[in-house]
């Protein structure tokens, strides 16, 4: 499996859709808003660029996908009225996804979004100039020293390949307690040197002192196999387990099955940004999101797990759909959604269920 060509959210607006079960990126996005502002704050009044440049990797399609760009056009916006700055810079953005994103959808909203940009901000509005670029964030994307500040949001815990080894993870679709030391050491080495890649592309593309502002879904625990970070997907590949006990799966296939994802600890983070050298860290935080935050409901109820339980099925379901159907087929994704629709309600009814986000602001090296 080539990992680019196989990963992407959902398109579209239907009932699968990322654009439909996105609502705890959003949620994430907000919780680190200010760490993003605090950034963009930085890089704006450091240089006052007369075209601010702007890059959000793994933008995805959906609600979502404009918010971190609407987001930095009204800080700067804000920052300049207050320091009596006449003119409003252009802004130069960069949404950048691999080829089987819905970019179709982003590029119909963009005259809306622009139009609401315009009637909040008024006319001293600097006009917006929106590229897509389809490709790997593991590779260069933009011209050499042209980027003032670059976003990604949970999606740098995807690897850009499967990692080499790891056979020996039968019964598992993931990292879990039971995979081999080797197959551990594959996934980290893996991210290892994704993420030095990542870096070293992105410090030829912004300029120095240029800001980068990453959240990642990760772990506390220095555990690569802990139960904050593998339990959503020991979970599917129960739900896998009781197809092949069915006969709706062949054995074979679930064996040769893995997850391209690693979620690392704010230790092995900063131990690559640091051994890449190339930018100095600014802060690093962690914190906790519960599963339940997939859906939107007002109230609890008796019920409430159960719809949790099918909500959160429905906002993985959006995620890792494309790569099970390349794998499994299309003909079993129903029924496999429900099967784990009513695991994660049964354990989401017994236990707290909570993601790890981390965030990590960085500045480009001079």
């Amino acid at each position: 499996m080539k990992v680019s060509e196989v990963l992407h959210m959902n398109g579209g607006i239907g009932d699968s859709s990322y654009a439909s079960n996105s609502l705890i990126q959003r949620k994430v996005i907000f919780m680190t808003k200010a760490i993003a502002e605090e950034a963009v704050s930085d890089v704006y009044c450091s240089m006052f660029p007369k075209t601010l440049c702007i890059a959000d990797l793994g933008c995805s399609s959906g609600p979502n996908t404009l918010l971190v760009v609407t987001q930095t056009v009204k800080t700067v916006n804000k920052i300049r009225k207050k320091l009596c700055r006449q003119s409003s810079p252009e802004f130069q953005i960069y949404l950048n996804d691999l080829p089987g994103n819905d970019f179709n959808s982003i590029f119909r909203s963009l005259p809306r979004v622009q139009e609401e940009l315009k009637e909040e901000i008024g006319s001293e509005f600097g006009p917006c100039f929106f590229n897509g670029v389809p490709g790997s964030f593991y590779s260069r994307l933009c011209p050499t020293s042209t980027l003032h500040f670059v976003h990604s949001s949970y999606s740098l815990m995807w690897l850009s390949q499967v990692p080499k080894g790891v056979e020996m993870n039968k019964e598992n679709i993931y990292l879990a307690s039971t995979s081999p030391p080797s197959v551990i050491n594959a996934y980290y080495e893996q991210f290892q040197k994704d993420f030095s890649m990542f870096l070293k592309c992105r410090s030829e593309e912004l300029v120095s002192g240029g800001r980068m502002v990453l959240t990642i879904l990760g772990r506390k625990s220095e555990d690569p196999t802990s139960k904050e970070c593998c339990y959503i997907w020991d979970l599917l590949a129960m739900a896998l387990k009781q197809m092949v006990s069915e006969g709706l799966i062949e054995e074979e296939k679930l064996h040769s099955f893995c997850i391209p994802q690693y979620t690392p600890s704010p230790l092995e983070l900063k131990a690559e940004v640091e051994k890449e050298r190339s930018f100095s860290i600014n802060r690093l935080e962690a914190s906790e999101i519960n599963w339940a935050a997939c859906s939107n409901k007002l109230y609890s109820s008796d019920d409430s797990f159960k719809d949790d339980g099918y909500n959160v099925a429905k906002c993985m379901r959006s995620v890792a759909e494309p790569l099970l159907v390349h794998h499994f087929g299309e003909s079993i994704m129903d029924k496999l959604f429900h099967k784990y629709g009513e695991i994660l309600s049964d354990c989401m009814s017994k236990e707290e269920t909570k993601f790890v986000n981390l965030a990590i602001s960085m500045t480009k090296r001079e």
